[in-house]
Order: structure tokens, then C-alpha cells, then sequence
């Protein structure tokens, strides 16, 4: 394959990056790849930030190109998508736009969903097993343990880390895959790593914290309740909004009466405060589990990111 490296661009909420991906994408022949968990899902478009129009880029000559993009609005709200199936859909999307001849740029802020496809995670897909959990559900975290690890002995697999099991939750599911695994000796679809040039959109602090206030505000004025009450008035369980996080969850309660305006304004925009923050935590740890990541100023002009971005891939 005569590409160059695919070029990640990665950065915590309100830093930019979809403009900069586009503008990128519009400079070298790239199509983009989300990396956003929730922007998957059709008709949430205010509240996960789609920005479509940050597709449209105005070339030199005054015309407007329009970047493709791929994994957003894959699939229906209400349903519960996962690492799995993004791993499944990115190669793909990742195959399908090298196989062309065009560059492949991966822009996003889900952590996870960059690591996962970068360093190609060996994963199966396990569904939940309701009578395994209810019968588990009485049992202590050491005989918890004890289970997995005869379990893990069983299946040739070994413990990861003590993530596996360092509450009753997460060893009850480790059990829960270890069983199907025993039960359904699948071949994982092996995903190989994919190599990525990646850039960083760093923000200052205060500058992201006025950034996400204003983007809030902006966002409730472009009609994001009547988004969510279009959603719950399609059949869509409040509940299942909720699990969905951030705007759709504090939303959702102020539209259903647990919330008032001010409270849901007040909560949502320290919860986006939160969220940002630990998107920043998740990419130091990317840079200490051996990713380099290179770091750009978002308020630089985007002529000048561009030619950065582009002197570091050369």
C-alpha cells in the first residue's frame, strides 16, 4: 500500500478538532473516520455536536468541497453500540478509503475507541447472560476470583491486570466472558494495528472551560431540548436516553421534571467540564503506555496548524 500513515487527530471537546481534520482532509485527499461514541447514532445531533458543517470546506478558488466522513450516523438511538462493533466498522471504513487511494484521517475524543483500533485490541463480542448473573450475584469478590482464574485456566486465556477483578461487577462479567468463550470457542477477528501519525489539539484549561459554557448555551438556543423530546415522543425510553450521558442524560431529566432549567444548565455544563477533563487524562495515559502524540496549539491560526501537521507527516 503506497499510503503514507494514517493521521489521527485527537483532542478533548470544544478544541477544534473536526475543522482541522476537515481543513486537513481538503489539503491532502483525506476522508475522515469519527472516533466519537455517540455520534454513531442518527437523529442526536446537537446534543453529541456533529457539526456537519464543519464538513464544508471553502477551497482556495472560493468553491465548497465537501469532506466524506465515516461512523457517524450508523445507527439507531435507543441502542447500545460498543467497542466492538467500532473496532469491526473503522476497519471497514479504514480498508474501503485506502483500497481508493485516499488518505485516511481518524478525528475524534473517545480515548478508548483511538487506543483501541491503534494498537488493534483482540476482542469478542459476549452478549449479557441473565441466569450466570443472578446466580453470581451472591457470591464474594475472593470467590468471584477463584472462579475466573479456574476458568481462565480452562480456556488457555491469562488475567489481564487486577482490573479484571477489582469490583464484583466487572469479575462477575469477566466470568461472564470467560463462560461464552468455553461455551463458543469463536476465532476472534484479529484487527492488526493500525500505524498513525498523532496530533494533539491542546487547549488551555480556561480556554476549554469558556469554550464548552459558550457552546452550551449556543447549542440550547439551536433547539437541543426539542431534539430529546422528538427522541423521547419517537418511543425512545427516558431511560435509555439517559445511559447515553451528558446532554441527553440532564436533558432528559429536565424534560421528564426531575430538573429544573437552571439546575440542568448548572449540572450539565460541570459534568462537560468533567468529561473534558478526563479525555485529557485518557491521552496522558495513551502517552504513557508508549503513544507519542504531538501536541498543537489550538488557538494558532488554521493555516499554521495545517503546515505543522504537515511538516511533522513529511
Amino acid at each position: 500500500m503506497n499510503m503514507k500513515r494514517m493521521i489521527t487527530i485527537l483532542g478533548p471537546t470544544a478544541s477544534g478538532k473536526t475543522p482541522l481534520a476537515a481543513q486537513l482532509a481538503a489539503r491532502i485527499g483525506g476522508e475522515i473516520i469519527s472516533a466519537d461514541s455517540r455520534q454513531v447514532y442518527r437523529r442526536m445531533d446537537i446534543g453529541t455536536g456533529k457539526d456537519l458543517a464543519d464538513y464544508q470546506v471553502k477551497t482556495a478558488d472560493g468553491h465548497v468541497e465537501n469532506i466524506p466522513y465515516h461512523l457517524i450516523d450508523i445507527c439507531e438511538p435507543g441502542t447500545k453500540y460498543n467497542l466492538f462493533q467500532y473496532q469491526q466498522d473503522f476497519f471497514d471504513a479504514y480498508q474501503d478509503i485506502t483500497s481508493r487511494g485516499r488518505q485516511p484521517i481518524l478525528c475524534g475524543g473517545t480515548g478508548l475507541y483511538i487506543e483501541a483500533v491503534l494498537k488493534g485490541y483482540k476482542l469478542s463480542p459476549v452478549p449479557q447472560n441473565p441466569e450466570l448473573r443472578e446466580r453470581l450475584a451472591s457470591m464474594s469478590l475472593t470467590e468471584l476470583t477463584q472462579m475466573l482464574t479456574d476458568l481462565k485456566a480452562q480456556t488457555g486465556s491469562t488475567m489481564h491486570n487486577t482490573t479484571d477483578v477489582d469490583s464484583c461487577q466487572r469479575a462477575i462479567r469477566a466470568i461472564e466472558i470467560e463462560t461464552y468463550n468455553l461455551e463458543h470457542p469463536t476465532p476472534r477477528r484479529e484487527l492488526p494495528p493500525v500505524d498513525s501519525l498523532i496530533i494533539g489539539v491542546n487547549i488551555d484549561r480556561e480556554l476549554r472551560r469558556e469554550k464548552i459554557s459558550r457552546r452550551l448555551k449556543a447549542r440550547l438556543d439551536q433547539g437541543m431540548l426539542d431534539e430529546v423530546q422528538a427522541l423521547l415522543d419517537s418511543g425512545i425510553p427516558a431511560d435509555d436516553l439517559i445511559y447515553y450521558g451528558l446532554e441527553y442524560k440532564y436533558v432528559t431529566e429536565h424534560l421528564v421534571g426531575r430538573l429544573t432549567y437552571e439546575e440542568m444548565f448548572r449540572q450539565l455544563e460541570i459534568a462537560i467540564h468533567q468529561f473534558a477533563k478526563r479525555q485529557m487524562t485518557w491521552f496522558r495515559g495513551m502517552e504513557r503506555r508508549g503513544f507519542t502524540i504531538h501536541w498543537i496549539d489550538a488557538t494558532l491560526p488554521m493555516d499554521e496548524k495545517i503546515e505543522k501537521i504537515l511538516e511533522i507527516w513529511q
